[in-house]
């Protein structure tokens, strides 16, 4: 039987459904999916969870067509989440999720507009379509109305093992690494030099290939990576930190995520 035609809505989660709604995704992809965990993490419910959520806004992608065992208010399934936390008010509550795992001083000390980005991600059926423009296109809704100047958060490699993804890691650090002056750098003791192999003997191709789609459509955008990774054994993953300047990303290539949008 072939499912219904997606009839997706992005809007900002309004209440505890919804955050309930979202965290019950993040929960199959982050801990189900991808064997994460943390010290919030509610496994009798279902909901993956942490200190920074009530202070954050939440991007919600629900598809009305699909029905949800936890649905968002006003019904449909959270197919799709993105955690917004900006610069002013993670002042107000001591820092950002990403300060745990990189050093920040260049984009705190910068004098610019910051908004952190976090805990992205789409269920199973959804990826690889337009599933992702629709987030985006909302997030530059986002960014724009708030006039933010830098986005930048975490993003993801599946493992711990980082020698084994040394051809992505080291593409990344020789070809995409973020000016010294919006730099963060990876925090001991579970910062990894990502600078595995020279950059002649790396099949740039190839090692793009190995890349996760989030983070190739950050670089799309030009975004750029931090000095260095971090091995999260919590959630059994090799994390980047991923800087995009807003002033530097074209109308056109924000028109990409937007020319897909009816809602």
């Amino acid at each position: 039987m072939q499912a219904d035609a997606p009839k997706f809505e992005v809007r900002l989660a309004a209440g505890q459904a919804d955050l309930a709604a979202a965290q019950r995704l993040r929960y199959e992809v982050f801990v189900t999916e991808l064997g994460g965990d943390g010290e919030m993490v509610d496994h009798d419910a279902r909901l993956e969870a942490d200190r920074y959520d009530p202070h954050c806004d939440h991007l919600l992608l629900i598809d009305h067509a699909q029905p949800a065992e936890l649905p968002a208010a006003g019904g449909g399934a959270v197919v799709g989440v993105y955690r917004l936390l900006p610069g002013a008010r993670a002042a107000e509550i001591g820092g950002f999720y990403t300060e745990g795992e990189y050093d920040l001083t260049p984009l705190k000390t910068s004098g610019r507009r910051l908004l952190e980005l976090g805990r992205s991600c789409l269920a199973p059926r959804y990826r690889g379509g337009i599933a992702m423009y629709h987030l985006w296109s909302a997030l530059w809704d986002y960014v724009e109305a708030r006039e933010i100047e830098v986005l930048f958060g975490t993003a993801s490699f599946h493992g711990t093992d980082t020698a084994a993804l040394a051809a992505p890691l080291s593409m990344l650090h020789h070809n995409h690494l973020a000016p010294e002056a919006l730099r963060p750098t990876a925090l001991p003791p579970r910062a990894r030099d990502m600078n595995l192999r020279p950059e002649a003997e790396l099949d740039r191709a190839a090692a793009m290939r190995e890349v996760p789609a989030l983070i190739k459509a950050y670089l799309r955008l030009g975004g750029w990576v931090g000095q260095g990774a971090w091995v999260d054994a919590a959630f059994n993953t090799t994390d980047v930190c991923l800087v995009l300047d807003a002033a530097r990303v074209s109308p056109r290539q924000v028109a990409i995520y937007r020319k897909d949008r009816p809602l």
